[in-house]
């Protein structure tokens, strides 16, 4: 089997260290590389490679259909489509397995081992599970991916530079090759600073510690700017009861613009659409504006009156002002986790490369403390959750409002455009 690899992933599968770390950042070619590594372990009778993603469908889904087709020449009996296993016809043999329940994969004694995505793997599968079924047979380890912030993951990649046995590599994803310099450019304009360094420049970044909103500043995100008749206004909700938040927000070549907020404590969602129409009034002016409406999927099942669902109260206010209003509803049938929904935000008040496109005007007082002051809960061992802190009951709600809006209209997109990676000959 003769294989063709780019410089950096060569210079990974050329180490002879028993023990490699490789932090790289997306689309780098970590999947590749590691399934040329199980080949080239796997090359000899008897010999058993494994590659553990985090789940058994990760596994699956990632690697699998790429690794038959790399060895379809050598089978020497079809592939277990069940076990995920492929015997090879000198002898050896790989695996693909998940972590999600890794007391399950004691008893075999291992060759080689790929952990992908190892930020996502607890560590016990690896100290009590996995590094024991490497002993007999002095087996080597790959530890491969993406940063997730300070966790096991990076105590891994800083003790490994100084043990014996261990060698450690960083590498962008433009020094992967495999990503075009324009697309990097396009995902720079996109996501906030902290995630391009995390995502794309193999960063170890805080990016569920402290404050959630992280890239917001008053010098640069609160602007005074007026009400444009030219633009479509957006109205976006949070059904939560106390206070009740929503924001109308304008939009111009993906500059957001906060007008104003509205926060209406111990109310309903009729309240607030009454609300809504007063301070919508002044910009009528005879015409009927043109409205995207937002926000919070559980009001398809919350009810703040006796038969009908906050969302079904909206759509009938609406109704009864059809020569105002051109209404079009972006009601999503679930929300984005509550991480991805922070990060749009985020990139938006300041992008990697340094733009501004979230600006909120003086007026939004509520919204304003929610950027400086929202935080990211920890648990009793000061550890970060993915869940924002709400002990204070004004805090979050108006917010979570913008970040519908936001989410759904600036997603972070999958990145597209990629070039073909390295090739096996």
């Amino acid at each position: 089997m003769k294989i063709l690899l780019k410089d950096p992933q060569a210079t990974v599968f050329q180490c002879d260290q028993r023990f490699r770390v490789l932090v790289a950042g997306r689309r780098f070619g970590k999947t590749f590389l590691a399934l040329v590594e199980l080949c080239q372990a796997a090359w000899a009778p008897g010999r058993l490679a494994w590659y553990v993603a985090p789940t058994y469908k990760q596994a699956k889904r990632i690697a699998w259909k790429a690794l038959k087709k790399m060895t379809q020449p050598y089978w020497a009996t079809q592939p277990n489509e069940t076990d995920l296993r492929i015997e090879l016809m000198w002898g050896g043999t790989i695996c693909l397995r998940g972590a999600d329940n890794y007391d399950s994969l004691r008893g075999d004694g291992l060759d080689f081992l790929v952990l992908d995505e190892y930020a996502s793997i607890a560590s016990e599968a690896w100290t009590a599970v996995l590094r024991p079924a490497l002993a007999d047979r002095q087996g080597r380890a790959l530890f491969i991916g993406t940063p997730q912030g300070f966790n096991h993951f990076h105590e891994l990649f800083e003790s490994a530079e100084a043990r014996p046995d261990w060698k450690t590599f960083q590498f962008t994803t433009a020094e992967g090759g495999n990503v075009p310099l324009g697309e990097l450019e396009s995902a720079a304009q996109e996501l906030d600073e902290r995630t391009y360094r995390q995502e794309f420049e193999a960063r170890f970044e805080t990016l569920g510690v402290g404050r959630a909103y992280y890239a917001f500043d008053r010098e640069h995100n609160v602007k005074n700017i007026a009400f444009s008749p030219q633009l479509a206004v957006s109205w976006s909700l949070d059904f939560n009861m106390n206070p009740l938040c929503s924001v109308l927000t304008q939009a111009l070549q993906g500059v957001v613009v906060v007008l104003e907020e509205l926060i209406l404590p111990d109310s309903n969602t009729l309240a607030a659409c009454e609300e809504f129409l007063s301070r919508t009034d002044k910009w009528c002016r005879g015409s009927r504006l043109r409205f995207q409406v937002y926000g919070d999927s559980t009001g398809e099942q919350r009810r703040t009156s006796a038969s009908r669902t906050d969302w079904q109260i909206v759509k009938e206010f609406f109704g009864r002002y059809r020569d105002r209003f051109d209404v079009v509803f972006h009601v999503p049938s679930a929300n984005p986790l509550v991480k991805d929904r922070v990060n749009c935000v985020n990139a938006k008040l300041r992008n990697h490369a340094g733009k501004h496109r979230l600006l909120v005007n003086p007026s939004c007082k509520q919204l304003i403390k929610d950027f400086e002051q929202v935080s990211w809960k920890t648990d009793p061992h000061g550890n970060p959750l993915v869940e924002l802190n709400k002990s204070d009951p004004m805090r979050t709600h108006v917010s979570d409002a913008v970040g519908y809006m936001i989410a759904r209209e600036f997603p972070m997109r999958p990145q597209k455009g990629e070039q073909p990676g390295p090739m096996l000959c």
